[in-house]
Protein backbone atom coordinates (compact mmCIF):
# COMPACT_ATOMS: atom_id res chain seq x y z
CA UNK A 1 0.00 0.00 0.00
CA UNK A 2 1.43 3.89 -0.92
CA UNK A 3 2.21 5.07 2.19
CA UNK A 4 2.57 9.24 2.25
CA UNK A 5 4.42 10.30 5.44
CA UNK A 6 3.40 13.35 6.86
CA UNK A 7 5.39 15.36 9.79
CA UNK A 8 3.29 17.10 11.62
CA UNK A 9 2.63 20.14 13.95
CA UNK A 10 0.06 22.40 15.34
CA UNK A 11 1.30 24.53 12.05
CA UNK A 12 -1.20 25.58 9.02
CA UNK A 13 1.74 24.52 6.81
CA UNK A 14 1.24 20.83 8.59
CA UNK A 15 -2.46 21.21 7.95
CA UNK A 16 -1.99 22.14 4.45
CA UNK A 17 0.78 18.77 3.94
CA UNK A 18 -2.21 16.83 5.54
CA UNK A 19 -4.93 17.98 3.81
CA UNK A 20 -2.57 17.07 -0.06
CA UNK A 21 -1.69 13.99 1.33
CA UNK A 22 -4.67 13.08 2.50
CA UNK A 23 -6.41 13.73 -0.43
CA UNK A 24 -3.93 11.63 -2.15
CA UNK A 25 -3.94 8.93 -0.61
CA UNK A 26 -7.76 8.86 -1.01
CA UNK A 27 -7.12 8.82 -4.82
CA UNK A 28 -4.63 5.84 -4.79
CA UNK A 29 -6.33 3.77 -2.48
CA UNK A 30 -3.09 4.30 -0.02
CA UNK A 31 -2.50 5.33 3.62
CA UNK A 32 -1.35 8.22 5.42
CA UNK A 33 1.15 7.89 8.38
CA UNK A 34 1.58 11.19 11.13
CA UNK A 35 5.20 11.40 12.38
CA UNK A 36 4.68 13.74 15.15
CA UNK A 37 8.09 15.35 16.22
CA UNK A 38 9.43 16.29 19.69
CA UNK A 39 13.01 18.14 20.04
CA UNK A 40 15.32 16.87 22.73
CA UNK A 41 15.49 18.88 25.56
CA UNK A 42 19.31 19.73 26.63
CA UNK A 43 18.13 20.15 30.41
CA UNK A 44 21.40 17.85 31.32
CA UNK A 45 21.54 19.12 35.46
CA UNK A 46 18.40 17.19 35.70
CA UNK A 47 17.65 14.22 34.13
CA UNK A 48 14.63 13.61 35.84
CA UNK A 49 13.59 17.24 34.83
CA UNK A 50 14.52 17.09 31.34
CA UNK A 51 12.58 13.12 31.57
CA UNK A 52 10.04 14.95 32.45
CA UNK A 53 9.71 17.38 29.73
CA UNK A 54 10.07 14.80 27.28
CA UNK A 55 7.28 13.40 28.04
CA UNK A 56 5.39 16.27 28.51
CA UNK A 57 6.39 17.33 24.35
CA UNK A 58 5.49 13.80 23.68
CA UNK A 59 1.78 13.81 25.28
CA UNK A 60 1.32 17.08 23.63
CA UNK A 61 2.84 15.89 20.35
CA UNK A 62 0.43 12.33 20.44
CA UNK A 63 -2.79 14.49 21.29
CA UNK A 64 -1.85 16.75 18.50
CA UNK A 65 -1.65 13.38 16.47
CA UNK A 66 -5.01 12.50 17.30
CA UNK A 67 -6.51 15.25 16.83
CA UNK A 68 -5.22 15.63 13.35
CA UNK A 69 -6.36 11.55 12.69
CA UNK A 70 -9.60 12.53 13.87
CA UNK A 71 -10.31 15.54 11.38
CA UNK A 72 -8.31 13.45 8.60
CA UNK A 73 -10.74 10.30 9.19
CA UNK A 74 -13.53 13.02 9.42
CA UNK A 75 -12.93 14.86 6.04
CA UNK A 76 -11.44 11.97 3.79
CA UNK A 77 -12.39 8.16 5.31
CA UNK A 78 -8.93 7.54 5.96
CA UNK A 79 -7.68 6.21 9.70
CA UNK A 80 -3.74 7.42 9.58
CA UNK A 81 -1.04 5.59 11.61
CA UNK A 82 0.50 7.32 13.95
CA UNK A 83 4.53 7.91 15.51
CA UNK A 84 5.82 10.16 17.67
CA UNK A 85 9.53 10.22 18.30
CA UNK A 86 11.77 12.36 20.20
CA UNK A 87 14.44 13.52 18.78
CA UNK A 88 16.27 16.07 15.91
CA UNK A 89 13.88 16.16 13.48
CA UNK A 90 16.14 15.20 10.17
CA UNK A 91 17.94 12.34 11.63
CA UNK A 92 14.18 10.93 12.59
CA UNK A 93 12.68 11.48 9.31
CA UNK A 94 15.23 10.41 7.41
CA UNK A 95 15.63 7.10 9.71
CA UNK A 96 11.94 6.36 9.64
CA UNK A 97 12.22 6.42 5.21
CA UNK A 98 15.26 4.69 5.60
CA UNK A 99 13.16 1.62 7.74
CA UNK A 100 9.56 2.23 5.81
CA UNK A 101 9.87 0.62 2.33
CA UNK A 102 6.45 1.43 1.93
CA UNK A 103 6.12 5.08 1.91
CA UNK A 104 5.09 6.59 -1.49
CA UNK A 105 5.91 10.16 -0.62
CA UNK A 106 7.19 12.64 2.14
CA UNK A 107 4.94 15.47 2.46
CA UNK A 108 6.02 18.86 4.14
CA UNK A 109 4.67 21.97 4.95
CA UNK A 110 6.57 24.90 4.07
CA UNK A 111 6.10 27.76 6.16
CA UNK A 112 5.28 31.73 4.68
CA UNK A 113 8.39 33.98 4.10
CA UNK A 114 12.05 33.84 3.47
CA UNK A 115 12.76 30.04 5.72
CA UNK A 116 10.34 27.51 5.00
CA UNK A 117 11.48 25.55 8.00
CA UNK A 118 14.21 23.02 9.37
CA UNK A 119 12.72 19.94 7.18
CA UNK A 120 11.91 21.73 4.09
CA UNK A 121 15.22 23.38 4.07
CA UNK A 122 16.85 20.11 4.68
CA UNK A 123 15.10 17.52 2.62
CA UNK A 124 14.99 19.86 -0.70
CA UNK A 125 18.54 20.18 -0.68
CA UNK A 126 18.83 16.49 -0.64
CA UNK A 127 15.85 15.47 -2.68
CA UNK A 128 18.17 13.42 -4.84
CA UNK A 129 18.87 10.86 -1.97
CA UNK A 130 15.73 10.23 -0.70
CA UNK A 131 14.35 6.86 -1.33
CA UNK A 132 11.21 8.34 -2.67
CA UNK A 133 9.38 12.12 -4.40
CA UNK A 134 9.41 15.09 -2.02
CA UNK A 135 6.07 17.09 -2.04
CA UNK A 136 6.48 20.70 -0.15
CA UNK A 137 2.99 22.09 -0.17
CA UNK A 138 2.85 25.69 1.15
CA UNK A 139 1.21 26.94 3.55
CA UNK A 140 -2.13 28.49 2.38
CA UNK A 141 -2.26 25.88 -0.64
CA UNK A 142 -6.35 25.28 -1.19
CA UNK A 143 -6.26 22.38 -3.40
CA UNK A 144 -9.89 22.97 -3.52
CA UNK A 145 -9.43 26.32 -5.48
CA UNK A 146 -6.54 25.00 -7.88
CA UNK A 147 -8.91 22.14 -8.94
CA UNK A 148 -11.60 24.93 -9.45
CA UNK A 149 -9.10 27.50 -10.80
CA UNK A 150 -10.10 30.17 -8.98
Amino acid sequence: MRTFLVVTDDSEEARAAMRFAARRAVAVDGAVHILGLVRQQNVSAFGGVQATIEQEARDRAEMLAHGVAGNLLAESGIMPTISVKVGNGQKIVSEFLDGHSEVAALVLGAAKGTSPGPLVSHFSANAGNLPCPLYIIPSDYDEMKSEHGA
